[in-house]
């Protein structure tokens, strides 16, 4: 039951969070949204890629766990959202803070995907004939 729940009510919380954004704000001035989305990335890259370092040593499947684990889209609307509705943020800053979020979800999720998948670890299915793994995806005969 919890898990039908929040998977019923997800969807409209983050649609509410994202009406909440102000576009011309984010538009007017656009290096405050690029200053804390930089921050937001590399302040994880700097504090995941180390620690991944000691599990994984190809220097692809690093890249690609640290940018998949860089994300922090749930925490970072609700801490937003508390703090527009309870009048410590602005509406201008609130915009700032959840397209940053968004965009170091989506952003570094995209990269991992197209530049650092680590296709030497997917496997194939079973009775799918010749399978062959290549750089570009899985290639079926």
């Amino acid at each position: 039951m919890r898990t039908l729940t929040i998977g019923f009510l997800t969807p409209f919380y983050f649609l509410r969070a994202g009406t909440l954004v102000s576009i011309p704000a984010l538009i007017s001035t656009p290096i405050i949204f690029l200053f804390l989305f930089g921050s937001k990335v590399i302040s994880k890259i700097f504090g995941l890629y180390p620690v991944i370092g000691q599990f994984r040593k190809e220097r692809k499947e690093k890249w690609y766990y640290t940018l998949m684990m860089s994300t922090g889209l749930t925490f970072g609307t609700i801490s937003a959202l508390y703090g527009l509705s309870h009048g410590i943020i602005t509406q201008e800053q609130y915009s700032y803070l959840v397209a940053a979020v968004i965009a170091s979800a989506v952003i570094p999720t995209m990269i991992a995907s197209f530049a650092f998948m680590p296709y030497h670890l997917l496997t194939p299915k079973k009775g799918a004939g010749k399978v062959a793994v290549t750089e570009y995806g899985i290639d079926e005969e």
